[in-house]
């Protein structure tokens, strides 16, 4: 089957300099653009559908190809079970196992093979009957796995099928990003693939100027990335409207709820006609992510590339290595004169806060290595020009806080080094992920220190899926963390946080409770002392003023 077209971009945290995930809608818009006055969004009103003629769209464009249709039932089964398939959902459509099998405008395929694809991934043999077949779909699949075009060749397809744009019309599809670095690597697949098939697309974030975005949307672009924050700026000024929106991506919605991005994602949702079809994307499957898509998706086909346990990507080799706060500066000079030797060598080096990104870097660059940072001070300006070099390898270490490199994509990073160990395994999955990407293989280290040890549990489960060696000092703090009335994750499903016992969190909070009542007294007998102080100060000089009269 052939397709043809129809006629038709910081306020700096004053606190330890520490990059801080922000729960407030109003503090955190748009992946790095700021807050302005008051809520974001909070002047946009729910239209009245029902109220509403709505122009019909077409969005089923399917039709399997023969060899597809002819494929039995047991090599359909033995094909997911070896691509670790797992859906969930009706009248789920077969999977392809190539290409040719796609029904795709040869232009599409002949972009594919030009940039080096042999077949689909998982995802997309999968993903793409389900998405070409007009079905809302829930994505589950690790960063790398493919998932990108997974939806954006559909998208192009759903956009051919359209009434073309008439002059104040918004875009037909719509793909949420958390962050302007991610909002921007899809948008560079959107030009590949979008040029050759004549879409016209913008990319809208925070943290750059509105007027080149304005510009677009003035224009007219029948494909938009965007940013929450950003979005609901020019939704609000009326800049552009989603009456013509029918395909809308929401990728990594669990980094956008996780984010705080909530709020602002349900006013958005809101501004899209209610028959819509939906493809929300997810490295995780909490709890959170499955009410979203319960309440916003009708009838959706789940479909997840993986264990349903949080899983590390096997390709991937983990060392982890127990040691002191202070030895950790020392092992990773050293390391990195033994990662610097190899022939591949770009390398991701993960630290908790901005100021000692700052420090790191320019202690890696005093022992002669070329290294850049990215953090969230640093302008939009400096960030791309940074990813930039690092893509290019004119630097092969990039020290980055956790915020500022989500959504980061570079394909062939071959080293992760956690310097420090994160906040939790969903986040230390998603940053070894950096590398090993596209069936490649990569190496990840970590130092691990007795401050993490409440993560000790946690991280022994990741390392055991993912069948790796385990430091006998890393079993060691992970048991004994246990035994003193703490556990860990054990085998929860994908998404979920680690926590305490309710019991370690009563005694915590007596604890606290104590500390704050102890505090109160001692402020309170400090104050009284000082009173008492200055009250005899002022009595003696009192005395001597009257002695010398």
């Amino acid at each position: 089957m052939g397709y043809s077209r129809n006629p038709i971009s910081s306020s700096r945290d004053r606190r330890r300099g520490r990059d801080r995930r922000s729960r407030s809608p109003i503090r955190r818009r748009g992946g790095g653009g700021r807050g302005g006055r008051g809520d974001p969004g909070s002047n946009l009103r729910k239209p009245r559908w029902e109220t509403k003629k709505l122009e019909p769209f077409k969005k089923d464009f399917y039709l399997p190809h023969e060899a597809v249709h002819n494929r039995s039932k047991s090599e359909i089964e033995k094909y997911r079970e070896e691509k670790e398939i797992t859906l969930v959902g009706e009248n789920i459509p077969k999977p392809i196992f190539k290409f040719d099998e796609s029904g795709f405008p040869e232009i599409i395929i002949k972009e594919l093979k030009k940039q080096g694809f042999v077949e689909p991934t998982a995802i997309q043999a999968q993903g793409w009957p389900i998405a070409l077949s007009g079905n809302n779909l829930v994505g589950i699949a690790s960063t790398g796995s493919g998932k990108t075009l997974s939806y954006i060749v559909p998208a192009l397809i759903h956009i051919s099928h359209q009434r073309k744009l008439s002059r104040g019309d918004g875009p037909i599809v719509l793909v949420l990003s958390p962050t302007r670095e991610l909002a921007q690597q899809i948008q560079t697949v959107c030009d590949d693939f979008g040029d050759a098939f004549g879409v016209s697309s913008t990319c809208l974030f925070g943290g750059a100027p509105k007027g080149g975005q304005a510009a677009d949307l003035s224009r007219g672009v029948e494909l938009v990335i965007a940013t929450p924050g950003r979005l609901l700026d020019f939704l609000e000024s009326e800049r552009t409207n989603m009456c013509r929106c029918t395909y809308l991506v929401l990728d990594e919605a669990d980094r956008m709820l996780d984010m705080g991005f909530e709020p602002q994602i349900r006013k958005i949702i809101d501004q899209i006609r209610p028959d819509r079809q939906v493809l929300m994307w997810s490295a995780t499957w909490p709890k959170e992510v499955k009410n979203l898509a319960e309440e916003f998706l009708d009838e959706y086909i789940q479909i997840n590339i993986g264990s349903l346990t949080l899983a590390a990507n096997h390709n991937i080799q983990q060392i982890v290595e127990v040691c002191q706060e202070y030895d950790k500066e020392t092992k990773l000079i050293s390391l990195l004169k033994k990662i610097m030797d190899e022939d591949e060598n770009k390398t991701i080096i993960f630290i908790e806060t901005k100021r000692r990104v700052d420090e790191i870097t320019r202690k890696i660059k005093r022992h002669g290595y070329s290294a850049v940072c990215i953090h969230g001070d640093k302008s939009q300006y400096e960030r791309d020009n940074v990813l930039k070099d690092f893509r290019d390898s004119r630097y092969p270490i990039l020290v980055a806080t956790d915020v500022a490199a989500r959504g980061l994509d570079v394909e062939d990073v071959k080293f992760v080094i956690n310097f420090d160990y994160p906040n939790n395994s969903e986040d230390y999955v998603h940053r070894i992920g950096r590398t090993g990407r596209s069936h490649k293989t990569g190496t990840a280290y970590t130092f691990f220190t007795q401050s993490n040890a409440k993560q000790a549990a946690d991280l022994v489960s990741v390392l055991t899926e993912a069948n790796q060696t385990i430091s006998p000092k890393l079993k060691d703090i992970a048991d004994s963390f246990r035994s003193n009335g703490f556990s860990g994750r054990g085998d929860r499903r994908r998404g979920w946080r680690s926590g305490r016992s309710k019991k370690s969190k009563s005694r915590s909070r007596s604890r606290d409770r104590y500390r704050r009542r102890s505090l109160s007294r001692s402020r309170s007998r400090s104050y009284s002392r000082s009173r008492s102080r200055s009250r005899s100060r002022s009595y003696d000089r009192h005395r001597r003023h009257k002695r010398s009269r």
